[in-house]
């Protein structure tokens, strides 16, 4: 049974990120086809949450070659989309600029498609920080429904 979804939908507007590309480029390293992130919608410490989101557009470096004529978001793409909102939060939060990588990922679940078209909120909540690693429970959703979950852990290299 999937768990609910951590934030509420409604509060969201893609159309208003509270940051945008340019400002995720000043923390995340990543670009071209590596980019995962187009804006982040939520970023709450606080209540050790954030959420961002991914429009996925038929430009998409996979789109031609992970099922032809019938392009779905592989996976691991959505997790590294997760991972590099989880960078996000952690650099931000610790004020750390090292590079935040994948440790590991644990209970990870495919719930649903990511298509050309779809725009996938990405939402993480801290479950631990210290200053080499971080854990965090991360979900994907796309018009309202969850299309991952899992555990995304991240290892300062």
């Amino acid at each position: 049974m999937p768990n609910d979804i951590f934030v509420d939908l409604n509060t969201l507007d893609i159309n208003n990120p509270v940051v945008d590309i340019e400002g995720i480029r000043s923390v995340i390293p990543h670009r071209y086809e590596m980019e995962q992130l187009s804006g982040i919608l939520q970023f709450d410490p606080e209540r050790k949450i954030i959420v961002g989101y991914k429009v996925i557009s038929q430009n998409e470096f996979w789109v031609r070659g992970h099922i032809p004529n019938r392009p779905l978001m592989p996976g691991v793409m959505m997790l590294e989309a997760a991972a590099q909102l989880c960078t996000y939060y952690y650099k931000k939060t610790t004020h750390d600029d090292r590079f935040l990588g994948f440790g590991g990922v644990d209970s990870v679940k495919f719930r649903g498609k990511v298509v050309p078209g779809d725009n996938l909120i990405l939402i993480a909540r801290n479950k631990e920080l210290r200053p080499r690693r971080a854990i965090f429970d991360t979900q994907g959703v796309v018009d309202g429904k969850l299309v991952y979950e899992g555990v995304v852990i991240g290892m300062v290299v």
